[in-house]
């Protein structure tokens, strides 16, 4: 799997590194929960204070 270079990306995706441990019938499930963490992933991009961010209010 490609780096993402985001810690928090990487997490999620490493999720899809164990679908074929999984039943076809689950695969749905997996991805839904990958979807689910990459979308609240970007939804806390813009939630850095500005302490961790370019020190911009």
């Amino acid at each position: 799997m490609t780096e993402s270079g985001e810690a928090r990306v990487a997490a999620v995706l490493a999720r899809l590194s164990g679908l074929g441990d999984v039943p076809v019938g689950e695969h749905v499930a997996v991805f839904e929960e990958v979807l689910s963490g990459l979308e609240a992933t970007l939804a806390s991009v813009g939630d850095a204070s500005p302490a961790q961010g370019d020190g911009r209010p």
